[in-house]
């Protein structure tokens, strides 16, 4: 089968997930793309007035017709799905998605964290795929999302969960389309060492996206900002010794190799990452972490599948992340009214 004939859903086309699901609805294929989302309000301002998606990194703006449905409304079976749900509630969402799977449908994660286990758990790990996505957007309303990221600076890292995985070609092909219509030949990687990729995500989200919620600063301010730039850093590094107890070589983010900048102990080595940083997150300086925006509407975020999965590695392999531990703490803190979202917050460190 060629990726112009497949059936594909987007199973929580909140804001990620509508940006992917209109892109790929706007290319020159034949696939039939499904947003599919609980939201009902979004569902039917996607269906009056298509997906609109803002980019305000680049000023631009587009929208696109696409096809949306609410999960009870789902009938037919999907060759591939891309996962953009909350984790947390990984086996009972795989567990419904895998009735609306072809007979080798698979299921490709896009979730942050390390959320390939509990999928496989349910489908099989050959059947299992993840996707490291390096862009942010944030939901606006019914039918409206915005980009945070700049378009050029978008970029997609699929692997195989059990290393091997014959739908890698189909999903590059794909998403190759999505990298043709934005401009951007780098859009789409093909990785074996997805854990590898995952973890370099993980890092970035556990210093960032972490911070985020705990100061109220978007990424940008955050690595511009002296005292929360050399916690960002601190995060970063704990991720780093994490993963290399575990065995796991970190891929590159978009070219460069985070643990090579970043990493380097003694003065010089960390007054370089410290300088660095701001630089390494300005195509991305607009991004606010969306569990943000879930702890200032009152809901519970998923810190404990970012930087609380960082500590229960840490602990596994004996690495101490005592950075990690006191965002976790933090984050639970402000979710049940003891601490309120404050750059203040950092004097807790």
């Amino acid at each position: 089968m060629s990726a112009e004939k497949l059936k594909i859903a987007i199973y929580g086309a909140g804001a990620m997930g509508t940006v992917l699901g209109a892109l790929l609805s706007d290319c020159a294929l034949e696939a039939k793309v499904d947003l599919i989302s609980r939201n009902r309000a979004h569902v039917e301002g996607l269906k009056k007035s298509g997906a609109h998606v803002v980019c305000t990194a680049s000023g631009s703006e587009f929208t696109v017709t696409v096809n949306a449905l609410l999960p009870e409304e789902m009938q037919k079976k999907y060759d591939v799905v891309f996962l953009m749900t909350k984790q947390k509630s990984n086996a009972e969402t795989v567990k419904y998605l895998s009735k609306y799977l072809s007979e080798d449908g698979i299921v490709c994660t896009t979730q942050n964290g390390l959320p390939e286990a509990s999928v496989a758990a349910v489908i099989g790990a050959d059947r299992t795929y993840g996707a490291a996505v390096a862009w942010g957007a944030t939901f606006v309303g019914a039918g409206t999302v915005e980009l945070t990221s700049s378009p050029e600076a978008m970029t997609m890292e699929i692997g195989s969960y059990s290393g091997r995985g014959d739908k890698l070609r189909l999903l590059k092909e794909l998403l190759e389309s999505v990298g043709t219509k934005t401009g951007n030949k780098n859009f789409v990687k093909v990785t074996d060492n997805l854990m590898g990729g995952r973890w370099s995500k993980l890092a970035i989200n556990a210093a960032f996206s972490g911070l985020s919620v705990v100061t109220g600063l978007t990424f940008g301010e955050i690595a511009e900002k002296r005292k929360t730039r050399k916690l960002a850093l601190g995060i970063l590094r704990e991720c780093f010794a994490v993963a290399r107890a575990a065995g796991i070589k970190l891929e590159s983010m978009q070219g460069h190799d985070m643990e090579k900048l970043l990493g380097k102990k003694g003065f010089f080595g960390t007054q370089a990452a410290l300088f660095i940083l701001p630089i390494a997150m300005k195509k991305h300086k607009g991004l606010v972490s969306g569990m943000l925006k879930d702890v200032q509407k009152g809901k519970k975020c998923e810190i404990d599948y970012i930087d609380g999965a960082v500590c229960r590695e840490g602990e596994r392999y004996g690495v101490d992340t005592p950075l990690c531990g006191r965002v976790v703490e933090l984050v639970h803190g402000i979710e049940n009214g003891l601490y309120e979202i404050s750059f203040r917050n950092v004097d807790f460190f």
